[in-house]
């Protein structure tokens, strides 16, 4: 079977959020404490911080609270930090509100996700798009119970039209995957670009695969090649890749090889296993670059190692064969079973074939070296670097 490029829809995967928790700096109140914190004279800020603060001033106490975190002006001190932001968040401030609720949710103080949901509550009814967005992460993780079907959604999406670029992002995907809310490419479409036009990698490699699949409206290649570019020249590894893919089709763009290689340099060099895996095959084909089978092999290993059943399938054949690496049989079988059980259940005929050549490679070995070969297989784990995916792969 000859070897071909990847460049296959996958299943979209979601992230339940592009960033962690969001919290306040300080802010006017206090004039001259404020003065003193952004010329960084964490010192007399502290001292004048701290007059206010015991006298009952809830902006000083937050303020407070946010030297003791973060060690400015004071040794650092999350449950002195605690300790003042809750007397800030019991007087109903929401900055210090969501800043409390984010030392529970983060584990910086013995964590507490019941505690943190309940200040992120407080002040989302309130309106604050951060402890909105910061509510919704925790319901999306399951680490807190949601009051109704629709709530992860609904504070989502009162974040979201507040113009946070992370609660859009998790809404189109929502919106694409029909969970939580009725499945809808337009809105996905709507949200993903809102995302994107506020920079977001992640939102703007999504909105790519909207426009190159017609999702939500006309597909459009060069709509999705602008934007796959955007998130790519962000260092956004999927867009990295899907960008190489474009350029080798020549679709959105002028078809160009090594350009299309560049971009899968960039990607494989944050360990994205695609990547790895076509630039293998261009090697191993001489696409774009001079036919080498043995650098073919190095970019298949790498691949193989995370767990790609192209590169793990890729790699069996070499060890079968022989040539740009040593022939070894165990290897061949270990790769070809490795690859026959992590095919997706759409690929039947490569999941076939590396369960022949499986087969083949057993029947060239001793009842020992098989039980040896079945052993690798079965110990085999992948490398921690691997793919990393917020959405589907064109």
């Amino acid at each position: 079977m000859r070897l071909a490029f990847r460049a296959a829809c996958v299943a979209l995967v979601l992230g339940i959020a592009t960033a962690g928790l969001f919290l306040y700096w300080p802010f006017s109140g206090e004039s001259e404490g404020l003065a003193a914190y952004q010329h960084g004279d964490y010192a007399a800020a502290l001292r004048l911080w701290r007059q206010s603060a015991e006298q009952g001033d809830a902006r000083a106490q937050h303020n407070l609270g946010l030297l003791y975190r973060d060690g400015r002006g004071v040794a650092p001190d999350v449950n002195e930090a605690a300790r003042w932001f809750r007397l800030a968040a019991d007087q109903g401030l929401t900055q210090a509100q969501v800043n409390l609720g984010a030392l529970y949710a983060s584990g910086k103080v013995p964590p507490n996700d019941d505690e943190a949901s309940k200040w992120f509550r407080l002040a989302a009814d309130k309106g604050d798009e951060f402890a909105q967005y910061n509510l919704a992460y925790l319901l999306r993780a399951g680490r807190t119970k949601a009051q109704g079907p629709d709530e992860i959604a609904r504070w989502f999406r009162a974040a979201a039209m507040q113009g946070d670029a992370d609660a859009q992002f998790n809404l189109a995907n929502m919106f694409l995957s029909g969970q939580g809310v009725p499945q809808s490419d337009t809105e996905a479409l709507r949200w993903y670009r809102a995302a994107a036009e506020q920079g977001l990698a992640d939102a703007q490699n999504n909105l790519s695969f909207m426009y190159l699949t017609g999702r939500g409206g006309a597909a459009d290649f060069a709509e999705a090649a602008k934007w796959y570019r955007r998130a790519a020249e962000r260092g956004q590894a999927q867009a990295q890749y899907n960008l190489g893919n474009l350029y080798l089709d020549g679709r959105g763009v002028e078809q160009d090889e090594k350009e299309a290689l560049r971009w899968w340099r960039l990607a494989a060099a944050q360990g994205y296993s695609d990547a790895e895996y076509n630039l293998g095959v261009a090697y191993d084909n001489g696409t774009g670059v001079a036919k080498d089978p043995k650098e073919a092999a190095n970019w298949f290993r790498l691949a193989a190692d995370k767990g790609n059943p192209l590169a793990q399938y890729s790699l069996g054949n070499m060890q079968l064969k022989g040539g740009a690496v040593p022939q070894d049989y165990l290897e061949a079988y270990k790769w070809f079973s490795l690859a026959a059980s992590r095919f997706a259940p759409g690929q039947t005929e490569l999941r076939d074939a590396a369960a022949k050549n499986r087969d083949g490679a057993a029947a060239r070995l001793t009842p020992a070296q098989l039980a040896e070969a079945r052993q690798r297989a079965d110990n085999w784990t992948p490398s921690l670097a691997a793919n990393t995916r917020t959405g589907p792969n064109p």
